[in-house]
């Protein structure tokens, strides 16, 4: 388990399944700049659920959970891309609790968890270049872009730009 002021970051449990669903999956806004399809009913939820606490089992993700209410309210995870080279392996909250100061909090947590956990010397963001929130988020905590990759959005076949900021720890 994660925590920040607002936020805690753990496992997902398998009743999580319908808040997941209610808060982020089920939520077109939530998926716009991420690689999956938003989930259509509470069945294929209640599979995803399972998915996603296998998945977990073998990664560094988590569940994000507003402190206040204890509901459930996005995802978020790291992972080892070279020795001491770690990146952020997807951030995504719900759109009732976006613009909180949430995804700022995780990505902070997020960095601070690789350096004391994994002796980190480099975190590694990624974004779309239209996504002007995670973008400003980047800038704002001093990460600098290095590169800037052509993409295909495997959802509906549109070009991106995938921005990859990195962060001396």
């Amino acid at each position: 388990m994660i925590e920040t002021e607002s936020l805690i970051l753990d496992k997902a449990k398998f009743s999580d399944w319908k808040e997941m669903y209610c808060n982020v999956w089920s939520q077109p806004e939530s998926a716009k700049y991420m690689e999956w399809n938003i989930t259509t009913s509470e069945e294929n939820a209640k599979i995803r659920i399972m998915k996603t606490i296998a998945f977990q089992k073998e990664h560094d993700t988590y569940l994000v959970y507003e402190k206040a209410t204890g509901k459930a309210i996005g995802f978020a995870g790291v992972e080892k891309i070279e020795p001491y080279i770690y990146q952020e392996a997807g951030i995504c909250l719900g759109p009732d609790y976006v613009g909180k100061g949430f995804g700022k909090q995780i990505l902070q947590v997020l960095i601070q968890y690789c350096k004391e956990e994994f002796s980190a010397k480099k975190f590694i963001y990624s974004t779309r270049e239209e996504n002007r929130a995670s973008n400003q988020l980047a800038k704002s905590l001093g990460f600098t872009v290095i590169s800037s990759v052509p993409k295909t959005d495997s959802k509906d076949g549109h070009s991106y730009n995938l921005l990859q900021y990195s962060l001396k720890l």
